[in-house]
């Protein structure tokens, strides 16, 4: 397979830390345990799973990625955001996510802390609250000049319903949450992914630009270089429609490289 593409757009490539690690070697991601604006999902424990027919498929379709789900064991993603969710919860989302962007989690979670300062908050308040808040004060709290802005203009986008509430999201399809949300500022077509598969638990979702992805199938297939994207997508149509579970396999196969016990997206770089 030829060399892995280079990422597009630096805006939303998130560096080291949490959701994505702290760094790469050798285009392989080091650990993490930083925050993660995303999040974590440990292996499951016990016998029961609640992606049981995803995990039959893959071990089905794919053996060698199925040595990697027996040796995982049960996937242990759990979508966050459902009716009972706060109304505003993909605001909230996406503005951590923002935050984060191109820092080690370690100084994202410190600045995210300064900006909740800003309403004496634990969470992020509402985007009326946000929008009505200057970009100074938001500068004021360690957010870069396009950082401030970019959530500027998501409170912006929420209040006028392009960004929409917890409801309303869980009963739009995919294509469609992608189409609305990228036309953020700031937010680009992995940030929406990750939302799709941490908070929401869409189960056919397939980052093909993320590092963590990509290094992780190079893994589990013993390859000397990452595939392109395209590459991926093209052997991940036998993973239809679990290529959510298989991406969080193929986080996880890094783990199990390194020893470690919790699984998180791996070296993630995206592209608006």
């Amino acid at each position: 397979m030829s060399p892995v593409a280079r990422p597009a757009r630096r805006s939303e490539q998130s560096r080291p830390s949490g959701v994505p690690p702290a760094g790469t070697r050798g285009g392989v991601a080091a650990a993490a345990t930083a925050p993660s604006p995303w999040p974590s999902s440990a292996p499951a424990r016990g016998p029961a799973s609640r992606h049981a027919e995803a995990e039959a498929h893959l071990r089905r379709v794919d053996p060698r990625l199925g040595t990697v789900v027996d040796r995982v064991g049960p996937c242990a993603l759990r979508p966050t955001i459902g009716p009972r969710s706060r109304p505003d919860a993909p605001f909230a989302a996406l503005a951590r996510a923002i935050v984060f962007q191109q820092l080690s989690g370690r100084a994202a979670e410190t600045i995210f802390g300064r900006v909740l300062a800003l309403w004496r908050a634990e969470e992020m308040p509402s985007a009326e609250v946000v929008l009505a808040t200057p970009e100074a004060r938001l500068r004021g709290a360690g957010l870069s000049a396009a950082k401030a802005a970019a959530i500027r203009d998501l409170a912006a986008r929420s209040t006028e319903g392009l960004v929409p509430g917890s409801r309303e999201l869980l009963r739009l399809p995919d294509e469609e949450i992608l189409a609305r949300l990228t036309t953020v500022r700031g937010v680009g077509p992995w940030t929406v992914q990750m939302l799709l598969i941490f908070h929401l638990g869409r189960p056919d979702v397939l980052p093909s630009t993320d590092l963590g992805v990509l290094a992780g199938f190079a893994r589990v297939r013993r390859l000397r270089e990452k595939p392109t994207p395209r590459e991926l997508e093209r052997w991940a149509e036998r993973w239809r429609p679990w290529r959510t579970v298989a991406s969080w396999y193929l986080w996880r196969a890094l783990d199990l490289e390194r020893g470690e016990g919790r699984a998180q997206p791996r070296g993630a770089r995206a592209t608006r």
